[in-house]
C-alpha cells in the first residue's frame, strides 16, 4: 500500500475573468468570433445554458435560478457556470470554470510589473 506525499502547486500565473453575466467575457465578442456569437449576443467562451430545466430550478451550487447560469465547453465535456465564477485560461489555452472560495484560496493577483 502506498503512503500519501505532500505537493505544493507549481507557481504558474493564469489568466482569469469574473463571469456574471451572458457576453461579459473579455474574450466573448472578439473580432475573430463567429458571426452567430456577435448576431445572437451569445458569448463565445461562455454560452447560455441550454439544458431543459423545469419551472424555475434553483443551481444546487449557488441557489440562483437556472435560466441565469452559463456553459462552457471543456476537456472533459463541459460545465455549468454560474454567476460570480471565475473563467480560467489554463497553460494549454484550455478554459474552465473555478468557483470563487477556490479560486480565492489557490490563486492571488499578480503585480503588473510582474506579468
Amino acid at each position: 500500500m502506498s503512503e500519501f506525499q505532500l505537493f505544493r502547486k507549481k507557481p504558474v500565473i493564469i489568466r482569469a475573468a469574473r463571469w456574471l453575466t451572458n457576453g461579459d467575457h473579455p474574450e466573448d465578442y472578439a473580432e475573430d468570433a463567429s458571426p452567430y456569437y456577435r448576431r445572437e449576443k451569445e458569448g463565445a467562451v461562455v454560452r447560455f445554458y441550454r439544458h431543459h430545466v423545469p419551472g424555475e430550478r434553483l443551481c444546487q451550487h449557488c441557489r440562483v435560478q437556472m435560466h441565469s447560469h452559463g456553459w462552457i465547453d471543456t476537456k472533459e465535456g463541459g460545465h455549468i457556470v454560474c454567476p460570480g465564477d471565475w473563467i480560467i485560461t489554463g497553460v494549454a489555452g484550455e478554459r474552465y470554470p473555478c468557483k470563487p472560495d477556490i479560486f480565492d484560496a489557490t490563486y492571488e493577483l499578480v503585480p503588473e510589473s510582474a506579468a
